[in-house]
C-alpha cells in the first residue's frame, strides 16, 4: 500500500519561504505523477502544482511564480518550496500521487500565514 507523508507546514509572516517535503513509500514504481493540493475552510480542495515523470509541470495560477515543485533525487520524493507567501495561501496542503489511475493522498500538512 502506498503511503505519502508530508512535511514541512507551520506559521510564516506574509512575504516569507516554506518548503514542503512529500515522501512516499510502499511503491516498487516510480510514482508517474506528483502534486500538492491544498484546501482553506469552507473551500474545495484545489490544485497548486504537478509534476510527471517527464517533468511535465503544472501549476494555478495563483502561486505561478512564487511556488515551485520539484522531485527529489531519492525516488518518489517531491517537494514544493513556496516564496512570497501570501495570506491566502493559508491552507492544509496534500501531497498528491497518481499512477496510472490509482490515486494516493497524504494526511496534508498546514501552512498558515500571517498578516
Amino acid at each position: 500500500q502506498v503511503q505519502l507523508v508530508e512535511s514541512g507546514g507551520g506559521l510564516v509572516q506574509a512575504g516569507e519561504s516554506l518548503t514542503l517535503s512529500c515522501a512516499a513509500s510502499g511503491s516498487i514504481f516510480i510514482l508517474n505523477t506528483m502534486g500538492w493540493y491544498r484546501q482553506a475552510p469552507g473551500q474545495q480542495r484545489e490544485l497548486v502544482a504537478s509534476i510527471t515523470g517527464r517533468d511535465s509541470i503544472n501549476y494555478a495560477d495563483s502561486v505561478k511564480g512564487r511556488f515551485t515543485i520539484s522531485r527529489g533525487y531519492v525516488k518518489n520524493t517531491v517537494y514544493l518550496q513556496m516564496n512570497s507567501l501570501k495570506p491566502e495561501d493559508s491552507a492544509i496542503y496534500y501531497c498528491n500521487a497518481d499512477h496510472y489511475g490509482q490515486t494516493y493522498w497524504g494526511k496534508g500538512t498546514l501552512v498558515t500565514v500571517s498578516s
